[in-house]
């Protein structure tokens, strides 16, 4: 069965990132309602990290607010007197309505209540993007120094790439980060790719069906591989050698006698003989060595090998912090700008729902196997301006669905009555809860597939 390979150790690993992250992202947002709360004199009953229905893992009353750890780790939420929320709770507006509770409050104090979640995440997205260029700068890996060129999928072969050509540009624009390839064809929908072919300079049409087949959420190929050889960077202890020894820098040649010379062929040759000993010959200096060793069930030999970032020229862009603050603004807002084209690529039709969309289980997924802080933050950040999109949409039971009917009291003088609010909530709840179910349901019909 598909379970019985995970691997725990990477599953723990990534749980572990998908927590802490959310839970920041929960917990500040959580805040940005809060606060202006309780600025504005409102009571907040509740503060919780999670939900916690039937029970809590933990609470504790501090003034007239519960602070709480929930068991179901989809979020959180504030319960805020006078509000009709995620509780139901309709007891409190079967009364006159009292200072203390937010239906008291004015429209534009209700506004800014219901709006502060989303603007503080926003700005967490901003204050990590500021951090990440600040601290970490950036790498760029253009696409004209990979010099042996790339290696075509069966996504970008139908278009006519071929082994060994040079990817130059995009649109006739240089494509600055190789890295970044593949989010631009998908959300920049780019027309043409440029290809240096031996002397010849090409270019070749991107089939309007590619950001549809690389946005598929069951697609597992990339658009091409970088073509560079299998060189050792260290041995792991897994390696298990029988005869000979791996040494930093060996260049592999051939495992068993079959072409090993770029990451791709030692990714599929190594399949062909999982839990078998070989036989492999690599390159050490001038001289060629041969070694006995094992691969294992899961297709590894125990050896970490040099990747593209290593092994071609790369540029680095350090930054102030006086400088990482636009940047950090303006990584900001591109992430959002590629988020809203993903969601109208769904509406337009040019990818998939059913593809595309995903649970929390798909979320988790994306977080690295080891842990990585740089990748860390920016999920955490990325993550943070699609929660704040969320939101913000004008839903019932959502931020923006609360924030529409406030509008609409303030432009025309008249509130919605709590029965509509009431109705309204349920309508929001049911809406977003066969939601996350859909989305749960396909990504458990991709793990089982």
């Amino acid at each position: 069965m598909y379970l019985a390979a995970i691997d725990l150790t990477v599953l723990a690993t990534k749980t572990a990132q998908f927590i802490l992250s959310f839970s920041i992202i929960v917990v500040l947002h959580e805040l940005g309602h809060f606060i202006p709360a309780r600025l504005f004199g409102a009571r907040v009953e509740k503060f919780y990290l999670f939900f916690n229905p039937g029970f809590s893992l933990w609470k504790k009353k501090i003034g007239d607010t519960e602070y709480g750890l929930g068991w179901i780790p989809f979020g959180g939420y504030v319960k805020i007197a006078g509000m009709i929320d995620e509780s139901m709770d309709k007891e409190q507006l079967n009364k006159a309505p009292e200072s203390y509770e937010l239906r008291s409050k004015p429209a534009y104090q209700r506004l800014v209540v219901m709006l502060g979640g989303v603007l503080v995440n926003v700005i967490l997205a901003i204050v990590i993007f500021i951090g990440i260029a600040w601290f970490w700068g950036d790498n760029f890996l253009p696409a004209k120094n990979l010099s042996y060129g790339i290696h075509p999928t069966e996504i970008s072969k139908k278009m006519g790439l071929q082994d060994g050509d040079i990817i130059v540009g995009l649109d006739q624009k240089e494509l600055k980060d190789f890295f970044e390839l593949e989010s631009k064809i998908v959300l920049e929908d780019a027309k043409t790719i440029q290809i240096k072919r031996g002397d010849s300079l090409l270019s070749l049409a991107i089939p309007t069906t590619v950001a549809a087949e690389l946005s598929n959420a069951n697609n597992t190929t990339a658009f091409v591989m970088p073509l560079f050889p299998v060189i050792v960077d260290s041995i792991g202890k897994t390696a298990v050698v029988v005869e000979g020894s791996f040494q930093k820098n060996d260049t592999l040649l051939s495992i068993n006698g079959q072409s090993v010379k770029y990451q791709h062929e030692f990714i599929d040759v190594k399949k062909k003989y999982s839990d078998s000993l070989v036989t492999v010959i690599a390159k050490r200096g001038m001289d060629t060595v041969t070694i006995r060793t094992l691969i294992n069930n899961k297709a590894q030999l125990g050896l970490i090998v040099k990747l593209p970032m290593q092994l071609f020229q790369t540029v680095h862009q350090e930054y102030s912090f006086a400088e990482a603050i636009p940047t950090g603004i303006e990584r900001c807002f591109t992430t959002l700008d590629n988020y809203v084209t993903g969601i109208k690529q769904i509406f337009t039709g040019k990818v998939n729902p059913n593809d595309s969309l995903g649970s929390l289980i798909s979320i988790g997924n994306t977080f690295p196997s080891q842990w990585d802080w740089e990748r860390f933050w920016t999920l955490t950040a990325v993550f943070s301006i699609v929660l704040g999109f969320m939101n913000v949409l004008p839903i019932p039971a959502l931020d923006g669905g609360h924030a529409l009917f406030i509008l609409f009291e303030m432009i025309t003088g008249r509130k919605p009555s709590d029965k509509f609010m009431e109705y309204a909530q349920i309508a929001g709840m049911i809406l977003m809860f066969g939601l996350m179910l859909y989305a749960l349901g396909l990504d458990f019909w991709r793990l089982f597939k």
